[in-house]
């Protein structure tokens, strides 16, 4: 890996995209998902991706978060070229650098709140007992701090989520990647849900890249880029009838 030792991290973005490629292989022949694509996050800024289904947001997603290998192109987080990393730097990286939220929460069922926060962070090297400070800290910002003690089956859908949004930001990730991390909620709590990311995040000073396809929710966002036939875009909000840049 490569990087400018001089370089601010105000004045670099949180992540970089450049050139990207995705190609699929089938028996068919090579399917291009996109090509040269390239976008910036700034530290603090939360972004919406929106596009139709099979538009390759997922794959955006998996390469900005090095869960996938671009097949060309360059992916710089925090002015760091991700492109020579080693799969031990990679998986570091993601662990250290990078939250992500699913549309499924993922927790561990036999655990409660607490532990599914700071769990992630022992495992990063941190203390029991720090790691459960933070853990508190960031139930009690969302809104749980009575939950705590609760197993995931005793939470409702939304309360799950919010759990899972304390979880990615555990280790103080520089970005936050989340796949429609409200598809499961009725839309009163996707509202709540939403809303509690964008906060979370920011008081955290985190990029977010949110993949969604909700949107009211997407006009809620700094910005929102539409990903449709192999382009990155601006995108025409329906419900208030002017682009979001």
């Amino acid at each position: 890996m490569t990087s400018d030792p001089t370089a601010s991290l105000h004045s670099v973005p949180v992540l970089s995209l450049v050139g990207v490629e995705r190609v699929y292989r089938s028996e068919a022949g090579p399917l291009r998902i996109f090509a040269d694509l390239s976008l910036d996050l700034a530290q603090g800024e939360i972004v919406g991706l929106v596009g139709p289904s099979g538009s390759g947001k997922s794959s955006l997603l998996h390469i900005a978060g090095l869960l996938e290998r671009p097949g060309s192109g360059r992916v710089v987080i925090q002015g760091t070229d991700i492109g020579s990393a080693t799969e031990r730097e990679r998986t570091m990286l993601r662990r250290d650098a990078i939250g992500f939220v699913y549309q499924f929460h993922h927790l561990l069922p036999e655990f409660n709140a607490e532990d599914n926060v700071a769990l992630p962070q022992m495992i990063a090297g941190v203390g029991q007992r720090a790691a459960r400070a933070r853990a508190a800290e960031l139930l009690d910002r969302l809104g749980l701090a009575g939950r705590r003690r609760h197993r995931p089956s005793q939470l409702s859908g939304g309360e799950q989520q919010r759990v899972a949004i304390a979880r990615a930001l555990a280790n103080r990730p520089a970005l936050v990647l989340a796949d429609e991390p409200t598809g499961n909620l009725d839309p009163e709590t996707s509202g709540r849900v939403f809303g509690a990311l964008r906060e979370a995040a920011r008081a955290e000073g985190a990029a977010a890249l949110v993949a969604t396809h909700n949107f009211v929710l997407a006009g809620e966002m700094d910005r929102v880029l539409t990903l449709q036939n192999g382009l990155l875009m601006p995108w025409h909000n329906p419900v208030v009838g002017h682009a979001v840049t």
